[in-house]
């Protein structure tokens, strides 16, 4: 027929090599902040999981059955919900890092504006909803 385009196969998103780059570059960081900290793991691991969807299908199918990993994704994309669980474990580690910070950092503005950073970041986490069944 004319005007007639074939049937699509599967589509390949367009720089799926820097979607690949972004979801690993993403979960090392995230590792890394799991001794750091300062720098927060959770973000990281969701930013891995969405870039992995694009550029990595691997790396998305071993986040989501992973067993630390895996639980806390899929209760985010299916219900926007954080374990009662994870909240404490980044409060907690949100009041080590503020404590460090208010130690060792020198300059008042850095200090108060990563601490208030801190504070409206767990505000919203604990506003989050809970998992189903918990």
């Amino acid at each position: 027929m004319p005007g007639s385009r074939p049937a699509a196969g599967p589509r390949r998103p367009r720089l799926r090599w820097a979607w690949w780059l972004l979801a690993y570059a993403s979960l090392g960081v995230g590792i890394v902040g799991i001794v750091l900290p300062v720098l927060p793991t959770t973000p990281f691991v969701l930013l891995s999981v969405w870039a992995a969807a694009r550029g990595s299908e691997r790396l998305h199918r071993w986040l989501l059955a992973h067993p630390q990993f895996g639980p806390l994704i899929v209760n985010w994309e299916q219900h926007g919900a954080v374990s009662r669980k994870a909240k404490w474990l980044a409060t907690l580690t949100m009041m080590l890092a503020a404590a460090l910070m208010l130690w060792f950092v020198p300059l008042p503005w850095v200090k108060w504006l990563s601490v208030a950073s801190m504070a409206c970041v767990c505000t919203w986490l604990w506003l989050r909803p809970l998992p189903p069944g918990q």
